[in-house]
């Protein structure tokens, strides 16, 4: 069977975590790293035993060589990136946010259609073994009809990340935190978006530090989301039920979750370990461009768009509130 063959743009602190994933995968390797440096690119290359190495993402987007990019750049450059990869005729996986805008989302997916080129949002925690399992719970009656959702992500440092209060760059707690939990209640609920509200400090000239989200799907669910660097707190999501709860630690990475009933008593764990937390989306993307498939049935491009239009009205919202 064919070897899925990627190329790389940017040699961001996520990317040796992508590579190791689709290392572990049945189909994937990568073959190329871009990096605004040719310098810069070698250096991750011979480090990472990636065979070639690129001083512009033009001169990677035009490797004939390569399948599929895979695109982890600094947020604001997703779009722009993403729409020169599929130009080049590249199916694209790119990283969330997976734009700034509703109107570039909606852009990208057009273009890829045009093209017939497979494009997905990099949304790995809807791909965990263990996210199969909590959609089963939650679809079953184990815990009963499915009433609320609360959710912590907490860092509480992200000085490492230079243009985290740049919101013209795409910083900000709801550009960075926010994607996973839109996607991963969309998904592990068979759910639509319906209404959404949202506070922060945001103040005129940067980005959110913290931000709290409240959200409403059409299946009557509730769900308050919060975001934070100001302190470190556990990060958790719990799924309230008539019959019981499900709380599930850093639900992105997770690997256990513990079901209750409404005495607070352990009704049972969930397990389902993994060698990466990369290697289950690599390989749904492996799957569907082997196939010949232009859209994941999984991480949908309805998804995908949904997210970012609340993104995108939370902040249109606030900078208005101004």
């Amino acid at each position: 069977m064919k070897t899925i063959k990627y190329g790389v743009v940017s040699t961001a602190q996520v990317v040796p975590r992508f590579i190791e994933g689709v290392r572990l995968s049945e189909h994937g390797e990568v073959i190329a790293v871009s990096s605004r440096t040719l310098s810069a690119a070698q250096k991750f290359a011979d480090k990472h035993q990636i065979p070639k190495a690129y001083g512009s993402h033009e001169a990677l987007y035009a490797d004939r060589d390569i399948d599929v990019i895979y695109i982890a750049t600094y947020n604001k450059g997703h779009f722009p990136e993403a729409k020169k990869a599929l130009l080049a005729g590249k199916h694209v996986l790119l990283e969330k946010p997976f734009t700034l805008t509703a109107a570039e989302a909606k852009e990208l997916f057009a273009i890829a259609k045009q093209h017939h080129l497979f494009l997905m949002e990099a949304q790995k925690s809807v791909f965990l073994p263990l996210t199969a399992l909590i959609k089963e719970v939650v679809e079953s009656d184990e815990i009963g009809d499915i009433l609320s959702v609360d959710s912590v992500t907490a860092y509480a440092s992200v000085a490492h990340i230079s243009w985290f209060k740049d919101l013209d760059a795409g910083g900000g707690t709801v550009h960075f935190m926010l994607p996973y939990a839109l996607s991963y209640l969309q998904y592990i609920f068979g759910a639509k978006i319906t209404s959404y509200s949202g506070i922060s400090d945001m103040v005129a000239g940067e980005a959110d530090m913290q931000a709290k989200v409240l959200l409403k799907f059409d299946t009557g669910v509730l769900a308050n989301v919060f975001l934070t660097t100001k302190i470190g707190l556990d990060k958790v999501m719990t799924i309230q039920g008539t019959k019981g709860k499900l709380v599930i630690p850093e639900f992105w990475r997770a690997k256990k979750a513990t079901l209750y009933d409404l005495s607070g008593h352990v009704l049972r764990e969930l397990h389902a370990a993994f060698d990466s937390d990369f290697i289950a989306e690599v390989k749904h993307v492996n799957q569907m461009i082997l196939s010949g498939a232009l859209e994941s049935p999984i991480m949908t491009e309805e998804m995908t768009v949904s997210g970012v239009q609340v993104m995108d009205g939370l902040y249109q919202s606030w900078q208005q509130a101004g």
